[in-house]
């Protein structure tokens, strides 16, 4: 009798009484994927329309089931005897003689330690990586791999192992919380601070996410145990802004108002940039929450300017993602330029690089969605130097974002492509990177040639974007963008839950631009699955919808999109 020893974590591998098969064995890949769903299901079998169903599903019932008889054919060869895969009627099982699965191995071995709370760390050790890495957009094992992983962060919470869960997700809260309990424990304060410090910039005050009350009640007793220096500026600043952030999650919208306020003007008044910017960025959400946010943005704006370059830079950078969500808002960009303008204006007189170089910027936005190119290319490139100048690094990427969008416009994918990822780097290190860094990926999808670049650049974003937490509004362009590439690669199943998200994230917005390009997409999805005619009829919607808000250059595209056959 063989045993079969099948490896899922980390990726696919296969033992046959302790004789690897090599990878060349698995060279059909329908006979691996046979193995590996057989592996994933209950006691190891299938019915065949199930396999087809999990495996094929955009193929009808005689070509899937022709993949089926290849794939059972070869996965035997591969595995040296026809019992690796045995017929029980209309059910396909995976070696019934002799069968290990490190995956099942892992998993009872893991819910063993965690009931009985021994073993935690020799059980946490068994988890060799994620499930089938090489299989990200398999639909069939996404939730065995979710479940496997929440298992392993099960372990290593419950063993203490908080520097490990961190390695994993950094913003999870109880380990940061668990790590500045420690170091309360072993008298370490300074250690508890900057732990606390560590998690708010992870959770991001300007996505308005910030520690809960837990984590800030453990902060203020470090602050507090130090009775021979009090709490500096920056150490109050920092609690305050965390209150706020509870307030505001709270509905308590004039304590967070309040609150943040207290923060932003001891910010300025100590020269704190960070905390003078988180402090803002928590007063536009609430504006923006109240419909007062061109108002707020123009005084903080008009005052900015007269900061000192540091402080000015974080301020006006708290406003980049509220003035960006302006843009493809319901009255689309037209409520935005007058105020450019004005605030151009505003920054010259007051000698003000940076003001200038936002106000340059949105107005080359505003031409380049108007599809006046000529005049985007001239303003956006005046931007970037005016920001590369004032050393405003985050407004230089966001410029240098928008020129690579007017790039595919003109069609030329590569200069787009050397620009985007010139700029990564910078994106990453950003203070918006949350912002920049998931908007640059988006883009960088939109310019891959061919289905094979397009799939591999989502796969690197996915990992590159994993352990980031980005905002939601600037996410909606990146799913949107890779549920065409999906589409569009035949990846139909992953192309629809992309687009799930990026509806649940439209909803952000009553209507606009952002409603617009999910009616594109739509289109480009129901064209995949070959329905021509629904896909005219969005791709119309879509360019109506343009048109309403002024986005030319995007009307024009979905115009196109309509086809020979559109009246």
């Amino acid at each position: 009798m063989a045993l079969y020893e099948v490896s899922l974590l980390g990726g696919f591998a296969v033992r046959v009484d302790d004789h690897p098969v090599p990878d060349r064995a698995w060279r059909h890949s329908r006979a691996a994927q046979l193995v590996k769903v057989l592996a994933l299901a209950d006691g190891h079998r299938l019915l065949r329309d199930q396999v087809c169903e999990l495996l094929w599903p955009h193929l009808g019932p005689e070509a899937a089931s022709a993949n089926v008889r290849k794939a059972v054919y070869y996965a035997r060869r591969a595995l040296g005897s026809p019992s690796g895969i045995v017929n029980r009627g209309a059910l396909l099982e995976l070696s019934p003689e002799g069968l290990v699965i490190d995956a099942e191995v892992f998993e009872s071995t893991a819910r063993r330690a965690l009931t009985n709370g021994s073993g935690l760390q020799t059980a946490a050790a068994g988890y060799a990586g994620d499930l089938l890495p090489e299989d990200l957009y398999a639909q069939w094992s996404e939730g065995p791999r979710a479940r496997l992983r929440e298992l392993h962060l099960d372990l290593l919470k419950a063993a203490g192992q908080w520097r490990q869960v961190l390695a994993i997700v950094p913003a999870d809260e109880t380990a940061h919380r668990g790590l500045m309990q420690e170091a309360l424990d072993s008298g370490d304060r300074a250690a508890a601070v900057r732990q606390f410090e560590l998690l708010r910039r992870q959770l991001r005050a300007d996505l308005g996410v910030g520690p809960d009350r837990a984590s800030v009640l453990l902060y203020e007793k470090a602050l507090a145990l130090r009775t021979d220096v009090p709490p500096s500026p920056g150490e109050i600043a920092q609690s305050l802004l965390a209150r706020a952030l509870i307030h505001l999650n709270s509905g308590e919208l004039d304590d967070a108002a309040r609150t943040a306020a207290r923060a932003r003007a001891m910010a300025i008044q100590n020269h704190l940039g960070r905390e003078a910017g988180e402090a803002s960025a928590i007063l536009g959400i609430l504006a923006n929450m109240r419909g007062e946010w061109r108002d707020v943005f123009r005084s903080e704006f008009q005052d900015a300017v007269q900061y000192d370059v540091r402080l000015a830079s974080f301020v006006l950078d708290a406003h980049t993602c509220l003035a960006e969500f302006t843009l493809v808002g319901p009255d689309g960009h037209e409520q935005l330029a007058g105020l450019a303008g004005e605030l151009t204006s505003c920054a010259r007189r007051s000698r003000s690089m940076q003001g200038e170089a936002i106000g340059t910027l949105i107005l080359g936005e505003i031409a380049l969605f108007s599809g006046s190119l000529d005049d985007a290319r001239r303003r956006l490139g005046s931007a970037i130097r005016l920001f590369a100048e004032a050393e405003a690094s985050s407004g230089q990427v966001l410029a240098t974002l928008r020129l690579a969008e007017l790039e595919l416009a003109e069609g030329h994918r590569s200069a787009a492509t050397r620009l985007l990822r010139r700029m990564l780097p910078q994106a990453r290190e950003s203070w918006l990177a949350p912002h920049l860094l998931v908007r640059a990926h988006g883009l960088l999808i939109e310019a891959g040639t061919g289905s094979t670049a397009a799939l591999r650049r989502i796969r690197a974003a996915d990992d590159d974007l994993r352990a980031t937490r980005v905002c939601p509004p600037c996410s909606l362009g990146f799913h949107l963008a890779a549920a065409k590439a999906l589409a569009r690669a035949g990846v139909v199943d992953q192309s629809g839950r992309r687009l799930v998200e990026a509806e649940r994230l439209a909803g952000m917005w009553p209507a606009g631009a952002a409603h617009a390009s999910l009616w594109e997409a739509r289109a480009v999805l129901h064209e995949a699955h070959g329905d021509l005619e629904r896909a005219r009829v969005f791709f119309r919607e879509a360019a109506d919808r343009f048109d309403q808000v002024g986005r030319n250059q995007d009307r024009d595209r979905c115009q196109r999109g309509l086809g020979p056959a559109a009246p």
